[in-house]
């Protein structure tokens, strides 16, 4: 489980990123002997809609143009916007996973409630793992920049999210800074493109606070079973994003947390998958058919572009037709 909460990353709009962290890494799907990473191919082709950041979903005169995010920035962050710009400007709205107006209000609703994120009563990490955990856990925050007397309030599920960013984007300011999500709100909101959230963001918060606390915990405890540099790790998630190879990054994700996730890996990646991508699809898939705009631009986590059950295999089951579009700036 705790290599699914890097690939949750893709997905999690509320953890922003800085601007252009340098940090190198080895592909670790490179690295992989011949035949599975043959296999990882073939896994990843087989998804409907595979590769690609840019869509078009037209039916009648409605067209959806949908943007496949990362949501920490990275050298193309920039050349990504500048790219886009032109496609926020004419569209009637923007949708994203939180707009700005709700991004804010979630800021202030987390300044007013912590527990939100963090425990505010009872036990807290240093009580809730053993020592030699503990331990390890406070090392990696100290890796990252964040004090372990702070980290040790995260609730075990954000904690684990934090294990799941890479030490070097970390120390670059990586959840302090504006991702590509935040920048397109921005850019809407000075072109005088309305925003919209494609949920609300107590929604996702109550999704995270439905995991049990074992399992919870034991996200952080599986981290610490996984030999394989997290800097290397994000590196993979990022370069191969800029590839545009959006199924091999959930396909190599799910190998690795079924390799590393012990008795119930399988079963907890499908909760994970069920809960946190294919359900939110479902719900942004009526948020968008019912939407009054005709030309509406989304920008949304990749991960929850193919797939038999992503947003793009969805908008093709209510009659619209999918099409990729070029993107190379």
């Amino acid at each position: 489980m705790p290599r699914l909460a890097i690939a949750l990353a893709l997905l999690l709009a509320p953890l922003a990123a800085a601007a252009q962290p340098r940090c190198d890494g080895t592909d670790l799907i490179d690295t992989l002997p011949a035949p599975e990473r043959a296999a990882l191919a073939e896994q990843a082709r087989a998804m409907p809609h595979p590769e690609g950041l840019l869509w078009r979903a037209t039916r009648g005169d409605r067209t959806i143009t949908l943007f496949g995010t990362y949501h920490f920035a990275h050298e193309k962050t920039r050349a990504h916007l500048a790219a886009l710009r032109p496609l926020i400007a004419q569209a009637d709205a923007v949708y994203l996973e939180i707009s700005p107006g709700d991004q804010a209000a979630l800021q202030d609703l987390l300044g007013r409630d912590p527990s939100l994120m963090f425990i505010t009563e009872g036990d807290t990490l240093p009580d809730l793992l053993d020592e030699a955990d503990w331990q390890l856990f406070a090392e990696e925050m100290r890796a990252r920049a964040i004090p372990p007397f702070f980290a040790a309030r995260f609730k075990p599920v954000w904690a684990a999210m934090m294990l799941g960013i890479g030490p070097c984007e970390a120390r670059n300011g990586v959840i302090d800074g504006k991702g590509i999500d935040e920048r397109i709100g921005e850019q809407a909101e000075a072109l005088g493109t309305p925003t919209r959230s494609l949920e609300d963001f107590r929604t996702l918060l109550q999704m995270l606070d439905s995991f049990p606390t074992q399992d919870q915990l034991d996200m952080i405890r599986l981290f610490f079973a996984w030999s394989i540099d997290p800097d290397d790790m994000a590196y993979t998630l990022r370069q191969r994003y800029l590839s545009q190879e959006i199924a091999l990054i959930w396909s190599f994700s799910r190998k690795v947390s079924l390799e590393f996730g012990g008795t119930n890996a399988a079963r907890d990646f499908q909760r994970f998958e069920s809960l946190l991508l294919t359900r939110r699809n479902k719900d942004w898939i009526e948020v968008l058919d019912s939407a009054p705009e005709n030309r509406i631009f989304v920008a949304a986590g990749a991960a929850h572009l193919p797939g038999e059950t992503g947003v793009l295999r969805l908008l093709e089951q209510r009659g619209f037709r999918v099409e990729r579009l070029p993107f190379t700036p």
